[in-house]
């Protein structure tokens, strides 16, 4: 049965503030936790779960803390309107440094989206994209809603927050794309094997000075009438073309 404090401490973890605090991050439900247990078993603090998951999973949880809970406990400590069966803590990741050369990443600038900008993480695990570079001001990569977004993908590809400007101007010549509404068509871009793809925000597109630093302008050619295109699904066409 878990104590009132256990369920604090869990239930606090949804706020930022406490999560920086505890380097713990929320997962939840079948899937994303499993994905986190086979990727990164290291890094699952503790695994607390419904008995009949549990059963079903015992060679996956062998070397995992783990500890039944009922029903109403999950609803407790869960962030989901619907609470799915199991709730995982997990130590927050320890990425190494910025690698830019002799890779394509992705460059976020401030998507606030939660459920965006795990789309976005997810997108470029499905490409082979293991590198997204956030703007300061995007979202909390340990936002529960971030984490639910990216359905196990936040365990492959490595996510860092950062002055782009300032990584940018680190580097000249380095190839940047821009995503743009008066870029050349996205299909003539060719397959790069290099360089930083540069994602803005829907309302706001990509702050001027990045534009400065960016020296291929793309776009995905409109044919009809909407003003914009939502952030994640322009990240997956333009990765499905460059990459």
């Amino acid at each position: 049965m878990l104590g009132k404090s256990t369920i604090k401490y869990i239930q606090s973890l949804g706020q930022k503030k406490f999560r920086d605090e505890a380097r713990v991050f929320i997962a939840e439900g079948p899937k994303i936790v499993s994905e986190l247990i086979k990727a990164c078993p290291g890094q699952v603090k503790k695994v607390f779960a419904l008995e009949e998951w549990l059963n079903e999973q015992q060679q996956l949880c062998r070397n995992i803390e783990s500890e039944v809970i009922s029903v109403e406990e999950l609803e407790r400590i869960s962030q989901l309107k619907t609470p799915n069966k199991v709730l995982a803590l997990i130590n927050f990741f320890s990425n190494e440094s910025i690698q830019l050369e002799g890779r394509l990443s992705l460059g976020i600038c401030g998507i606030q989206d939660p459920g965006n900008l795990g789309t976005i993480i997810r997108i470029a695990d499905w490409f082979g994209v293991t590198q997204v570079i956030c703007s300061e001001d995007s979202a909390d990569l340990y936002n529960p809603k971030v984490i639910q977004s990216t359905m196990g993908s936040i365990a492959r590809v490595n996510v860092f927050y950062s002055d782009l400007g300032e990584l940018l101007r680190e580097m000249p010549g380095f190839p940047v794309f821009a995503t743009v509404l008066d870029g050349m068509d996205v299909k003539t871009a060719g397959q790069p094997t290099q360089g930083i793809i540069l994602i803005g925000n829907e309302s706001k597109g990509i702050p001027g000075d990045l534009l400065d630093l960016s020296n291929n302008r793309i776009t995905i050619p409109r044919k009809g009438g909407a003003e914009s295109l939502n952030a994640a699904v322009a990240a997956g066409i333009i990765l499905a073309h460059l990459t």
